[in-house]
């Protein structure tokens, strides 16, 4: 008598096979659509590679390519390596750059300047850097005036020289601003520290004008006394520091938010 067949016990985790699949598939899409949005080629390679490994060695789900962590991971290793998401949403802040409009627009000027006063600079006569408003060349005093008067050193004119080449060069506006340290001065010319500061950048704006025919339909000048420091008063070293005349070769950005007040025709009687 033959036996009775038994029923085979139907597998009911069967489905697990095709979820794992579909998974891994939908898992291997949205890295490709994020390597894909990523301006890094060799990240978005990087990627491919490691979906393509992962899909070829087998489909498990738990265990993401290291590859792939370290680009979609939300965190640093130990040598730096990680994602900009981060910092938050839209990514890492960005540094600013020399391909900005108002970094641009006197990028070659700086370049000149800073390698034609090269020696001045590291004899520490002059100062060249780029700001908002634009390039501020800055004159120290102890180099370029003999102490409270204004009255230019003749040794320093091969210096106001090649700033003058590099006026010539650009057509931006120039603003000479003359400073001056906090200790007050008093004598027979100068009453006080707003003089001898406004002093001293007329006798630069002359010298350029005069010497270097740099126009003066391009020139300003200011003083400032000890208002404006870039260094701490209490100290020779900071002192001397603030006697100084800046030309800030301006830019647009500058020059859009300070233009001339426009005269106002007097009303008739």
């Amino acid at each position: 008598m033959p036996r009775p067949k038994h029923a085979e016990h139907e597998n009911h985790e069967r489905w697990l096979v095709s979820y794992a699949d579909f998974i891994t598939l939908l898992f291997a899409f949205f890295v490709v659509m994020f390597a894909s949005s990523q301006t890094d080629k060799g990240k978005a390679k990087q990627v491919s590679e490691a979906v393509e490994k992962a899909l070829k060695e087998g489909s498990s789900v738990s265990s993401v390519p290291p590859a792939v962590a370290k680009v979609l991971g939300g965190t640093v290793d130990d040598k730096g390596q990680g994602n900009a998401q981060m910092h938050g949403p839209g990514g890492a802040q960005k540094a600013a750059k020399e391909d900005q409009p108002e970094v641009m627009e006197l990028g070659i000027s700086l370049k000149m300047l800073s390698t034609q006063l090269a020696d001045e600079i590291k004899d520490g006569k002059v100062e060249v850097s780029m700001t908002p408003r634009g390039i501020v060349v800055s004159l120290k005093q102890a180099a370029f005036f003999p102490s409270g008067t204004d009255a230019v050193e003749p040794a320093t004119m091969s210096t106001i020289e090649k700033v003058a080449g590099a006026l010539k060069a650009v057509e931006n506006p120039v603003r000479i601003e003359g400073h001056t340290d906090s200790i007050p001065i008093h004598s027979a010319r100068f009453r006080s520290n707003w003089d001898l500061s406004a002093a001293r950048s007329i006798a630069i704006m002359e010298t350029l004008s005069n010497r270097f025919q740099i126009s003066t339909q391009r020139l300003s000048i200011a003083g400032y006394a000890d208002t404006v420091p870039v260094a701490d008063n209490d100290t020779p070293e900071g002192r001397a520091r603030n006697r100084r005349v800046d030309l800030v070769i301006l830019n647009n950005y500058a020059l859009s938010r300070t233009e001339p007040a426009k005269a106002v025709p007097a009303k008739k009687e």
